[in-house]
């Protein structure tokens, strides 16, 4: 499979395109979904050119899962839920919207990420930073 280096994620990870950072590491970057299905919604992204989970080297799958990991405690931890879901899908006819791999991170319960379809509203800047604020606090409490 051929990796579209001109894709939004590859992008971010470039600076040519902004985002709400909330982590990064070597391996990793962890920033606010701008169309969010839950207030929270937070992706995480790998490093390395991937479109999906199955082109990922092993050290960059394990350096995903262990920012998903981290991730996954502070939303829950800055949105006081005791439930998150994650969500990772591969290929366009799994539903996925950008072709470079990540990690959807949702507070909540299913009930709530289904009642609100992903990709159909643009976040306002404020929520995002105040939401980004709100993990940034709460990963010193795991880091």
């Amino acid at each position: 499979m051929q990796y579209d280096n001109n894709n939004v994620f590859a992008k971010i990870l470039r600076g040519e395109a902004p985002c709400y950072k909330v982590y990064e590491d070597d391996h990793t970057l962890a920033f606010m979904d701008i169309m969010p299905q839950v207030d929270g919604h937070t992706l995480v992204i790998p490093k390395q050119a991937a479109e999906t989970i199955f082109e990922l080297d092993d050290d960059t799958l394990a350096a995903c899962m262990k920012t998903t990991r981290l991730i996954s405690l502070a939303v829950k931890e800055a949105f006081a839920f005791d439930g998150v879901a994650i969500l990772q899908l591969n290929g366009r006819a799994a539903g996925q919207s950008v072709p470079h791999v990540h990690f959807h991170v949702l507070p909540g319960s299913v009930m709530n990420i289904l009642a609100r379809p992903h990709g159909t509203r643009l976040e306002a800047p404020e929520k995002l930073e105040g939401f980004a604020g709100r993990i940034v606090s709460a990963l010193d409490k795991y880091r």
